[in-house]
């Protein structure tokens, strides 16, 4: 095993296959619960970081989008793209990769795929959020939309929530039958339905995570009974909703960042001073979260740039003595810093091409 290169210029490089060996090196549960402890940490110290809504390119088919963040001393962002119509393509709709740098030199100190992590710190955040907003006791949650992320949530949601039966829903019966299979060994109790009526009977917890870049409405406002928490996650930009509106009008919501939430999260229905709880302040103890057995709580997640730096950070950590990570030559670093152009004259092949 390797101990992270001593040299600044290397830079630590988690690929696909090392994220993959990391996690199994690990446990993917346990990587779950360890993750959402540490995105919890840092909601417990949310106003030390510089925020700012993603900045996003946004196109007819996808969006291109930059989410950065800092806490004076580590710099972190995350390039992720979201396009839905990849699927039809064999391609993901949502690839990342992302980056942290020492704010004191401004040196990348992390350079890791995020594909797979951002499907990880998603799930470990919506588990944290619903620890501290859903019904005690919940054990059932309706998993409406069985993309890439769903089992993620349902394992998520096991590890920190103790949820022990899953009853998943997709309009495309063959993602809901992926979803079972995946799922198969885990110790949930898996149920197939054929509807999302038929998904949320009996769930004390509602997940939602669609993919189609259009105001949906996946939920109605008859299907949502008292006393259950909704896990949004999957209306994420302008013009993409699961929600009818009248449930917002119900609920009480928890969002992340509200200049952000209200522009991406089912609360752009809303007017733009509807009453919301950003959800570090209940982490924190400032502000309540579920108070009433019959209220309906909303977590409106859109993904934060915090929850990134968070991941980021913990892998960081989790590589170190590991072999799941190539160190990258990507910094030039010549014997002095004044003289970049001798470094590059040195490195000239000579006439026997040596």
């Amino acid at each position: 095993m390797s101990p992270l290169p001593s040299k600044l210029a290397y830079v630590p490089f988690v690929s696909v296959a090392d994220m993959m060996g990391l996690v199994h090196h690990i446990g993917i549960e346990e990587m779950l619960t360890d993750l959402a402890a540490e995105i919890e940490a840092d909601f417990l110290r949310w106003p030390a970081f510089d925020k700012t809504p993603r900045v996003a390119s946004h196109s007819a088919i996808g969006v291109i989008e930059l989410m950065p963040t800092s806490d004076g001393e580590t710099y972190g962002f995350k390039y992720v793209n979201g396009h839905p119509k990849n699927t039809a393509e064999g391609l993901q709709t949502v690839t990342a990769f992302g980056v942290l740098a020492d704010v004191v030199t401004g040196y990348p100190k992390l350079l890791s795929e995020m594909t797979i992590l951002t499907a990880l710190r998603t799930a470990a955040t919506s588990a944290m959020a619903a620890r501290h907003l859903a019904p005690e006791g919940a054990r059932t949650m309706a998993m409406i939309g069985n993309g890439a992320q769903s089992e993620f949530q349902c394992l998520a949601f096991k590890a920190v929530c103790g949820i022990d039966t899953v009853r998943l829903y997709d309009i495309d019966p063959t993602a809901t039958a992926r979803c079972a299979r995946n799922l198969a060994g885990s110790g949930l109790t898996v149920v197939q339905c054929r509807s999302g009526q038929e998904a949320i009977e009996g769930a004390q917890i509602i997940t939602t995570c669609t993919a189609d870049k259009q105001y949906a409405t996946i939920l109605t406002d008859n299907m949502v009974g008292a006393g259950v928490h909704i896990n949004a996650i999957g209306g994420d930009c302008p013009g993409k909703t699961e929600l009818h509106r009248d449930i917002l009008h119900r609920a009480s919501i928890f969002v992340e960042y509200p200049p952000q939430t209200r522009v991406e999260g089912e609360i752009q229905q809303l007017d733009p001073d509807h009453a919301v709880t950003e959800l570090w302040q209940v982490v924190a103890g400032q502000m309540p979260g579920r108070s009433d057995a019959r209220q309906i709580t909303l977590f409106d997640s859109v993904g934060f740039a915090i929850e990134d730096f968070s991941a980021l950070r913990f892998i960081a950590k989790a590589i170190v003595g590991t072999p799941f990570f190539t160190p990258l030559d990507m910094i030039a670093d010549p014997d002095d810093p004044r003289d970049l152009f001798g470094m590059l004259q040195r490195a000239k092949p000579d006439a026997a091409g040596n």
